[in-house]
């Protein structure tokens, strides 16, 4: 049997909060909203940042028993998510709160959440 790409079918993408602020995460305790990346990171950047991301979770999932080894991926997970926007400082400009990791339904975002569910 071939293996599958796994460019072939990517999943799709995850619904953004009207003003690109954040993505939905469905979990077990409902919707969250989870930081998305800042949309001003050129797309080379963005993809070098994404690939050291992937290599650092990597890094988190060979890493067991291995405490140094483990903390030191994790360091790294953070620093690209960091580098990316997605934690550390917002990097929007306007004074609005980060809801980061928030349940929708308990944020600004409730209604319009509300109405693409439908």
């Amino acid at each position: 049997m071939a293996a599958r790409s796994s460019t072939a079918n990517p999943p799709p993408a995850p619904p953004r909060t009207p003003d690109g602020r954040y993505i939905v995460h469905v979990g077990r305790a409902g919707p969250r909203l989870w930081r998305a990346t800042d949309p001003r990171i050129d797309p080379a950047t963005r993809d070098a940042l994404r690939q050291a991301l992937g290599r650092a979770r990597a890094g988190v999932r060979l890493a067991r028993g291995d405490p140094a080894a483990r903390a030191a991926a994790r360091a790294a997970v953070d620093a690209a998510k960091r580098a990316l926007g997605e934690r550390g400082p917002v990097w929007w400009t306007d004074g609005a709160p980060d809801l980061n990791r928030r349940l929708i339904r308990n944020t600004p975002y409730a209604g319009w959440w509300a109405s693409q569910e439908g």
